[in-house]
This record gives structure tokens, C-alpha cells and sequence, in this order.
């Protein structure tokens, strides 16, 4: 019995579907299941996936649910320890799935994997090597159009990208799946922050390669849905996942960070979407949605806190 189980999420993705499930035909390792949730796309992918790929598991839901809802169906219909979230936008290289399921086997604390991601328009540069948070409350995508060969050893990371990415399945059992109220952005990042809380590690495998379109989904890199939604779950990022006492600790570079990301679109023209995405980010701030404190988790709080704080020099002095 296969390991691992891929799950792909998909909203009208004809254009990019195809090189995807190619590329996983070609895997050296074989005969894993593969399921594809489709969000109510209207470009006839679906039909496409289950006219040609007939390996390949399909959920259609009528309407966009959003990556969140989609990713967490195909992790409770998975019947493997590991589940590789794979983005339809992406192509595999053929050792990409048995990079992943190698290395999280070794190491029994890791919650997750992520993969070397590559531009797909540039292959000699980095599109993604893992993500950092930092106390400025902002995620960023580590090496991100840095040479590729810069990023050839493991290391530590604060989450994975869950565009192509390895779980261990059993750790959401203990922390929640996804957390749906972010539809899309930084979802990852969130059940990272919680499964690190709970005294988990995340890592970056540089053997497991994938190439990568990037904004497929939403169309840009820079658009009024992916700023609304972004400002919004930043927030709610930071309330959910820390402290009362780490906020308070981390309010001035929160300030500071939130300052400068505002002023970061008002100058693209999004300054009325940043901020309704922040509005809506507080309205989101409720009791029953924050991460209950354990003290038992206090050095893995201490642990992140110093994390964020180093994090925030390699964003603003790029090491």
C-alpha cells in the first residue's frame, strides 16, 4: 500500500492540469493515489481530469470553497500516512515525490516538507525554498527569485508552501486541518505556527524539485481578492496563533510592519482593499478562534518568538 496520497486543488485550471498529472505519471516512485478537488470550475477541467486521467480520484464541488475547504476534503479522503498538496499550476520532477516521502520519514517530529519550487519562466531561479514569519507579522517566500543553486542543502524552516508540499497526515489529528476561515493565503502558514506550537518542525528539501507558474488562480501577482485577503488573514494570523503577552511583546514591529505594507499598496493602487482586508481581519478576532496557551508549550512559544525575531533580519537585511 502506497504512503503517500496527492491531493491537487483546482479551480479552473485547463491551461496548466495536463503537464501536472503528466509529470506525477512519471514519478520513480509508483502507485500512489492522486485526488483532484475541483472548486466548481467552469472551463471544463474536471471533465478534462476524468475523460484522461482516469487514475486519478475527482470532487466536484459546485461552487469555490476556496483552497482551505478544497485541500481538507482530500486530506480526510486520504488513506496514507503522508499527503503531498500539490497546486495545479505546478510539474514535477520525476524523484519529486519520493524526495518528499524519504525525507519526512526520517524525522519523526517533522510536521511537513517543503519542496524546492522553481520559476517556471526562469528555471534558474528560485521560486520558493520554504517561508518564514517574522515579528513584522509578514510571511515571505525564503530565496524568492535568488539563483537556484544557492539553495542545495536542508534546513529548518518556519512553514512550507503548501503549493508543494509533503504532511504528515497524523499531526492534523491533533492540531485541526486548515483553517477554512482564510479561504485562501497564509493557511499555510497558520497550521504551520500551530503545529510548531504544539513542538513540531518544518523543513526544506532541496532534491524534491517542482516548477512553478505562480497566481494561476487568482491572476496576478498583485489583485484586489489576494490583497483583501491577505491584509485580512495577517491579522488574524497573529490574533489566532499568539498570546496575549507575545502580541503585546511583538505590538511595536506589528505597528511598524502593517505600516509599511499599507503604504506598500496605496502606492499599487490597493490602499482601499489593504484596508478593508485589515477590517475585516479584526472582525475575525474572537475568542472561540485563538490557540488555547499550554503551558506546556511555553519553550516552543519561546523557541517561535525568537525565530520571529531573527526572521525579521533576514527580511529587512536579505540573509
Amino acid at each position: 500500500m502506497a504512503d503517500v496520497t496527492v491531493v491537487i486543488p483546482n479551480y479552473n485550471g485547463m491551461n496548466y492540469l495536463a503537464a501536472c498529472l503528466d509529470s506525477l505519471r512519471t514519478q520513480t516512485m509508483r502507485d500512489f493515489p492522486v485526488i483532484l478537488l475541483d472548486n466548481g470550475s467552469t472551463d471544463g477541467s474536471a471533465g478534462f481530469v476524468e475523460e484522461h486521467y482516469p487514475e486519478v480520484t475527482l470532487r466536484r464541488f459546485d461552487m469555490n470553497r476556496g483552497f482551505c475547504a478544497a485541500v481538507n476534503e482530500g486530506i480526510r479522503m486520504a488513506q496514507t500516512s503522508y499527503v503531498i498538496l500539490l497546486n495545479n499550476d505546478t510539474v514535477c520532477e520525476s524523484t519529486f515525490v519520493e524526495a518528499l516521502v524519504s525525507a519526512i520519514r526520517e524525522m519523526p517530529r517533522c510536521f511537513s516538507c517543503a519542496s524546492k519550487m522553481v520559476r517556471m519562466d526562469a528555471p534558474k531561479m528560485i521560486d520558493n525554498a520554504g517561508d518564514y514569519y517574522c515579528a513584522l507579522g509578514w510571511a515571505f517566500a525564503r530565496g524568492k527569485d535568488k539563483p537556484v543553486n544557492r539553495y542545495r542543502t536542508r534546513c529548518k524552516i518556519f512553514s512550507a508552501c503548501a503549493g508543494a508540499a509533503i504532511y504528515r497526515r497524523e499531526v492534523f489529528n491533533e492540531i485541526g486541518l486548515f483553517d477554512e476561515t482564510h479561504f485562501a493565503y497564509l493557511e499555510d502558514v497558520d497550521v504551520a505556527y500551530r503545529a510548531r506550537i504544539a513542538g513540531y518542525r518544518n523543513y526544506y528539501i532541496p532534491e524534491a524539485v517542482v516548477r512553478h507558474v505562480g497566481s494561476a488562480t487568482s491572476g496576478s501577482l498583485y489583485n484586489e481578492f489576494k490583497t483583501r485577503y491577505s491584509s485580512r488573514n495577517s491579522i488574524y494570523l497573529v490574533y489566532k496563533n499568539m498570546p496575549w503577552p507575545q502580541i503585546v511583546l511583538n505590538l511595536p514591529f506589528l505597528i511598524a510592519g502593517f505600516t509599511v505594507k499599507l503604504i506598500f499598496f496605496a502606492r499599487r493602487g490597493y490602499l482601499k482593499e489593504y484596508v478593508a482586508g485589515l477590517g475585516k481581519g479584526f472582525r475575525l478576532c474572537r475568542a472561540d478562534k485563538k490557540v488555547r496557551f499550554c503551558r506546556k508549550n511555553l519553550p516552543h512559544y519561546l523557541r517561535i518568538q525568537w525565530e520571529l525575531w531573527i526572521n525579521m533580519f533576514r527580511r529587512l537585511f536579505g540573509f
